[in-house]
């Protein structure tokens, strides 16, 4: 097939913690219960729940677009991480390279994916023009993969003790596209800025709220950044309930040199387009969301404690390092109990 019929698009998201310096902290990010279906091939659970990292790759999909059936290779590595789940089958290596070799494209295969009962984020990117491909005997609308990094996002934000927050480019370049959000209980508050400069404060009480709801501003940022409208929609689908839960944080588009270094990707023969959008997410632990756990460990409110459930450790290591001694010793085992059962039942006991 001509290399130039053929259009390749990405999205992905990393997810991050940031410290009290404003960098990602180590954290768990594979913690929680697991959110795949059972056909997503995956390392063992016992280790990838101990797996720690400043970074969770979260679902990188790779869409392919071609007028007619077409057949490439497919190879991404992932230096400063480690891979954890894929679908369709692929080799992935000890030295996380993971590579699907005779990815079978065709517009008109049969859209018979795999699915199984009940509802799960997964299966909402596939709501999208993409040709369907396969791989063996394996069908599906795009490639998939995960991982946990061990790398500094390109963007470092710090809570001033005013509240303000400063935002800032680890390289000195553009911060570029970013939204600030929070959700308090239900009460919505966010802003959407463009930043040209390698830096930006921004004052959470300035919210837009009341001008669009945050979802919509979310995928309008993505398709200028080059993703097809039906994308941005699944990808904004996809982390709805995640994205927009309790808490504070901080969106950002990665740049697509930034994506490139940190996800080489080679495709063969090579595509005449290839677009990567990712969309970084950094929870930032303000003094509102340390007093909340606290009130809530305080009180033995399961429901608070569980909706930040994979932040939770991260959150109490903050409020520890700001407790006296004998808080310490109380708030720990509480901590330790509530990770357990979220871990082996989805809440706290």
């Amino acid at each position: 097939m001509d290399p130039l019929e053929l259009t390749v698009h990405e999205w992905g998201t990393f997810t991050s913690i940031a410290g009290a310096d404003g960098r990602a902290v180590e954290w768990l990010p594979l913690a929680g219960p697991a959110d795949l279906p059972s056909f997503v091939e995956t390392i063992t659970n016992r280790l990838k729940v101990s797996l720690s990292g400043t970074v969770r790759m979260e679902t990188p999909v790779l869409y392919f677009y071609a007028p007619r059936e077409a057949t490439v290779s497919v190879n991404v590595r992932f230096p400063q991480g480690t891979l954890t789940e894929w679908f369709p089958h692929a080799v992935v290596t000890p030295s996380n390279t993971i590579a699907w070799t005779d990815v079978k494209i065709s517009p008109r295969m049969p859209a018979d994916f795999p699915h199984e009962p009940g509802a799960n984020h997964y299966y909402v990117a596939r709501q999208t023009d993409a040709s369907p491909l396969q791989v063996d005997e394996q069908k599906e609308k795009f490639l998939f993969y995960r991982g946990v990094g061990h790398f500094a996002p390109p963007i470092a934000a710090t809570i001033s003790a005013d509240g303000t927050i400063i935002v800032k480019s680890i390289d000195g370049g553009a911060v570029g596209d970013v939204m600030l959000f929070e959700n308090r209980s239900g009460a919505i508050g966010f802003q959407v800025h463009r930043v040209a400069t390698d830096r930006i404060t921004l004052d959470p009480s300035a919210d837009e709220s009341e001008s669009a709801l945050p979802a919509a501003q979310l995928e309008k940022m993505l398709v200028a950044r080059g993703l097809y409208a039906k994308e941005a929609s699944a990808m904004v689908g996809t982390w709805r309930d995640s994205w927009f839960e309790q808490g504070t944080r901080l969106f950002y588009v990665v740049s697509e040199r930034a994506v490139d270094s940190i996800l080489p990707l080679e495709i063969r023969p090579a595509p005449a387009n290839v677009t990567r959008v990712f969309v970084g997410r950094m929870e930032l632990v303000t003094a509102a969301t340390k007093q909340e756990v606290k009130d809530a460990i305080a009180g033995n409110d399961k429901a608070t404690l569980t909706q930040y459930a994979r932040f939770l450790r991260p959150i109490a290591d903050r409020i520890l390092a700001d407790s006296a001694p004998a808080d310490r010793a109380r708030l720990e085992r509480a901590v330790t109990t509530c990770l357990a059962s979220i871990n082996s039942a989805g809440g706290c006991n």
